[in-house]
């Protein structure tokens, strides 16, 4: 999936272990652990702004697009 998460980046930056960003944001640690790992289909942007408020950040320091490798090669 194009969209890279990066919320590990941010609980190393604000040095918070995963349950206490869970307990913050009123999540399990397994639902955490889901969207960390980007094995998420969606997220709520109620929990977005939770998140974001938590580790004080913007969502654009949580989530990031990159493009998918083409399969084609050039010629």
């Amino acid at each position: 999936m194009p969209i890279t998460v990066d919320i590990d980046v941010m609980l190393a930056r604000r040095k918070m272990s995963v349950g206490e960003l869970a307990e913050r944001v009123g999540i399990t640690p397994a639902n955490l652990a889901v969207l960390k790992n980007g094995r998420a289909r969606a997220v709520r942007f109620a929990t977005l702004a939770a998140l974001c408020e938590a580790l004080d950040c913007q969502p654009g320091d949580l989530l990031r697009w990159e493009p998918a490798p083409s399969d084609a090669t050039p010629d």
